[in-house]
């Protein structure tokens, strides 16, 4: 039986996707802590800081997700491997 490489990159790729939400939303959150500058332009449409820290919490249960699954791959894998052996 083999473990498709699709279970590690699927892992893989949630860890990562985590971790660029977090970085968004850490970004996000320390730009919105910056005192407004007088500019005559109209400053860009920036999400709340509620809505970043709850962007902020799903980036951190998606990398976490991201990294269990990689965890039950390993363990499949090993598991198999001992079966085999």
């Amino acid at each position: 039986m083999q473990i498709p490489p699709s279970a590690f990159s699927s892992g893989l790729s949630a860890v990562q996707g985590g971790m660029n939400r977090v970085a968004e939303a850490g970004s996000d959150i320390a730009r919105n802590s910056l005192p407004a500058r007088d500019s005559q332009a109209a400053p860009p449409a920036e999400p709340d800081l509620a809505t970043s820290l709850v962007e902020l919490k799903v980036g951190e249960r998606e990398a976490a997700a991201g990294a269990r699954v990689i965890e039950t791959a390993d363990q499949v894998l090993g598991t198999l491997v001992d079966i085999r052996a």
